[in-house]
């Protein structure tokens, strides 16, 4: 009870985002582990070279991503998928793009201890830190849980205020929630159905070159801040929000595990200008800390 309290009084959730944010009871927020957690989140001690850290792969400024097509760790060591945005992550069910983590306090660990990110040993960590590795994991998903997006355009103009958005972007909206299909997969405040499905992104030249979460599947990311978390898909294949418009409307990578809910959308070019402009009105305030 009293950690529901704390969470109550410390994410006060940002316009948009009225949703309850599961917190494990083994590891309450407390002021102190997201203090501790911000720091460590900067801290390249968790790196085997002292090069990089989680801030690396999951800028601030771009929204918790790095704008890189895959992520880069030690020894400019390229992983083989894009570094997703981990705002809004303390809402979600399961983690990365092929949900494979099924808590945050599992997701920061794995890339601390894969060779190709950060490099390092739960020995090592132990030693760098003088903490044990329980307690790094509950301090970096502690404040991970705070690293939240709302307050966007489209909130106040959820919230009734008509003119915060444009003609263009109210167009898109009703695109996004009929012709264009957008919300199948990308629904609710966080436009995200915290589902897999295939899109045909893995597909090339007549096979899945990676699995996901099986047959092709990939996390369903959020939209929200998408215009700052450039470039998309697991693979980082798609460089801009036009060209992922323009995937879409043909009906992905024809496969044959393709989701059934993906078919040509046959959109004209103003309607495609409308759906990004929309997206473009999803981006807003970004917290992280507190």
């Amino acid at each position: 009870m009293k950690s529901l309290l704390f969470l109550s009084l410390i994410l006060r959730p940002p316009l948009g985002l009225d949703l309850y944010m599961p917190v494990p009871e083994a590891n309450p927020l407390t002021p102190v582990k997201i203090a501790l957690g911000r720091n460590l989140f900067f801290d390249k001690r968790l790196s085997l070279d002292g090069t990089v850290a989680c801030v690396t792969c999951h800028e601030p400024k771009l929204a918790f991503s790095d704008g890189r097509k895959v992520a880069r760790g030690i020894n400019g060591a390229e992983a083989t998928r894009n570094a997703p945005a981990i705002i809004n992550r303390g809402y979600g069910r399961t983690f990365f793009w092929d949900g494979r983590a099924k808590s945050l306090e599992q997701q920061v660990l794995e890339p601390i201890l894969n060779p190709k990110e950060l490099g390092m040993t739960e020995a090592l960590v132990e030693s760098r830190t003088h903490l044990k590795v329980g307690e790094v994991t509950a301090a970096l998903a502690s404040y991970v849980r705070t690293i939240r997006s709302g307050d966007s355009r489209f909130d106040r103009y959820a919230a009734g205020h008509q003119n915060a958005l444009s003609d263009l972007e109210k167009a898109g909206l009703v695109l996004c929630r009929g012709k264009a299909r957008c919300t199948t997969c990308h629904a609710g405040p966080n436009f995200t159905d915290e589902n897999f499905h295939n899109t045909g992104i893995a597909w090339r030249d007549s096979k899945l070159t990676d699995q996901g979460s099986g047959e092709g599947k990939f996390k369903v990311p959020t939209l929200r801040e998408v215009a700052r978390t450039a470039p998309y898909m697991h693979d980082g294949s798609l460089a801009t929000l036009e060209d992922v418009v323009d995937y879409y409307d043909r009906g992905g990578n024809v496969n044959p595990e393709l989701d059934e809910d993906l078919r040509p959308l046959h959109l004209t070019a103003e309607e495609k200008r409308a759906v990004v402009a929309f997206l473009r009105s999803l981006s807003g305030t970004v917290r992280a800390g507190k």
